[in-house]
């Protein structure tokens, strides 16, 4: 069974940074693209950041572009996010997401907590 596990989630202040990874396992077709989003206190889901299998191309929301860093290590099946400047309004749970368009699939992560407060 293919499952996605975050974690780095914790409490930060303001202007701190943290690492959140994405564990991936049991795939047997690699994902197209992995994914990032995160939902607000109030439940509204945001995309944040995407990579691509080939080439690993990158794309960012413009809410945290400059800050955020998504990468990859397919050795270890490991995707991470990298938050620097790390802002209140970043305080949300962040979800992995895992899609393929050849073989149909699209899995989501249990989810890490992240809390931005002073």
């Amino acid at each position: 069974q293919a499952q996605l596990v975050e974690s780095g989630g914790d409490l930060v202040q303001p202007g701190g940074s943290l690492r959140l990874s994405c564990a991936a396992s049991g795939f047997t077709q690699s994902p197209d693209t992995m994914r990032w989003f995160r939902r607000t206190p109030t439940k509204e889901r945001e995309w944040v950041a995407t990579i691509t299998t080939p080439g690993s191309t990158t794309g960012y929301a413009d809410s945290v572009k400059g800050r955020f860093t998504i990468s990859r290590d397919n050795d270890k099946s490991m995707v991470y996010l990298q938050m620097n400047n790390l802002k209140p309004e970043d305080t949300a749970v962040y979800y992995c997401n895992a899609i393929s368009v050849r073989w149909s699939y699209n899995y989501w992560g249990q989810g890490t907590q992240v809390t931005v407060s002073s």
